[in-house]
């Protein structure tokens, strides 16, 4: 039960980063792109590590205050609770 954090944490952040590179796919093909709003929401929604590797891999909102300034919080505010949940636990 202890380890359903980290995996609800891996699969949200394999999914964040995939929406990231989807919509990078979409930028490069002027497509239709997903919404900055949902891509926030995954990523605040336990997908900020994800988020943060996609926008290094692959050079995607980089120039976006609002994701260089958001993405990093979110991932701190989700470390800092998953620390904290997990010492509280174990």
């Amino acid at each position: 039960m202890i380890m359903l954090d980290l995996f609800i944490v891996y699969v949200m952040s394999l999914l964040t980063f995939a929406l990231y590179g989807w919509d990078k796919h979409l930028a490069i093909f002027q497509k239709t792109r997903i919404p900055e709003f949902i891509l926030l929401l995954f990523s605040f929604l336990v997908g900020a590590f994800g988020a943060l590797c996609a926008m290094i891999s692959f050079q995607h909102k980089t120039q976006h205050k609002l994701f260089l300034i958001c993405v990093p919080i979110f991932l701190a505010i989700q470390l800092t609770i998953i620390v904290i949940f997990r010492t509280s636990v174990g």
